[in-house]
């Protein structure tokens, strides 16, 4: 269930409010291009900025929307572990497919706090849980040994790995074994993150080219590496302009070229500058990607004269 190109997806804005409707339309989009799942309020989506209504609301509208077509793994982490238990249980509530639970930021809690953390987190639920590992964003590190223990529990099935680190997922399959998923937190390394033992990629760029990064990560997984190669190589320009200032404001703002919702983000991040709105749109150009408006016009039928 778990492998190919999990899309972590933008929360749209409008008048500072969630656009609810322009959500569910894009969840809709993301299913029809091939995503292979869908990931609601992470990083990508602004959970820091979200109430816990908003938060939980935008969980059950990715649900509802996706009705069982692709799984969703909402994001349901905090750094207090008695808030992420009952976001955890929001999520299994609401029927989401798996919880993916961030390290704990700003605490800075030993491997054994790590641990006790995730094992609580387990015992107070009954979902599928996957680990989120970016210790850019949250200071701390989980061992290859801390995952391993915790990979023994009946439903930690796997990591977000986004250390960065490519000798990792090698580590972390001969420590916690095969059956351990493993995704990639970074496009621009999904290839070889799936040749060291991956199935697939929770995908920024997937927001904006989301066909793209399916088929790609379809090459990947079935051996193809050619094409998953040529694929990527046509992807790179869009990785690495996404991410020239702080995720999500590059990607919102390729959002609204697409036209998918407003390019609008919550404080303290900001729109992009002109200077990255200048690369970002003649990246999107230059890969001639459209948007869902575009996609139900090219679609419909011309009326005979």
């Amino acid at each position: 269930m778990f492998k190919g190109s999990f899309v972590a997806l933008i929360t749209p804005f409008r008048k500072g409010k969630v656009d609810e409707k322009a959500f569910g339309d894009f969840v809709e989009w993301q299913i029809a291009q091939g995503t292979h799942g869908l990931v609601p309020v992470g990083t990508t989506g602004e959970s820091p900025t979200l109430s816990h209504d908003e938060h939980k609301r935008v969980v059950e509208i990715c649900i509802e929307a996706a009705h069982g077509r692709v799984p969703v793994m909402a994001g349901a982490g905090s750094n207090s572990t008695d808030e992420a238990i009952e976001l955890t249980l929001h999520a299994q509530e609401a029927g989401a497919d798996a919880a993916l639970i961030v390290t704990p930021y700003y605490n800075k809690p030993t491997q054994a706090g790590l641990f006790a953390h995730y094992k609580a987190i387990h015992d107070a639920t009954k979902i599928p849980i996957f680990i989120y590992n970016i210790p850019p964003r949250c200071v701390i590190d989980m061992s290859v040994e801390t995952m391993a223990a915790l990979s023994k529990l009946p439903r930690v099935r796997g990591v977000k790995d986004a250390t960065g680190d490519l000798l990792r997922p090698l580590r972390q399959r001969a420590a916690s074994g095969s059956k351990f998923c493993m995704l990639d937190g970074d496009d621009a390394s999904a290839i070889a993150f799936n040749a060291h033992g991956g199935t697939g990629c929770i995908s920024v760029t997937g927001n904006i080219a989301p066909k793209l990064c399916a088929q790609m990560q379809e090459a990947s997984l079935a051996g193809d590496h050619a094409r998953a190669l040529a694929i990527q190589e046509k992807l790179m320009p869009l990785h690495s302009v996404l991410f020239i200032e702080a995720n999500p404001g590059p990607v919102k703002y390729a959002a609204e070229l697409l036209g998918i919702c407003e390019r609008d983000v919550r404080l303290p991040l900001v729109a992009p500058t002109k200077e990255t709105q200048a690369k970002v749109k003649a990246v999107v150009k230059a890969l001639g990607l459209q948007g869902p408006k575009a996609a139900k016009a090219k679609a419909k039928p011309k009326k005979k004269k």
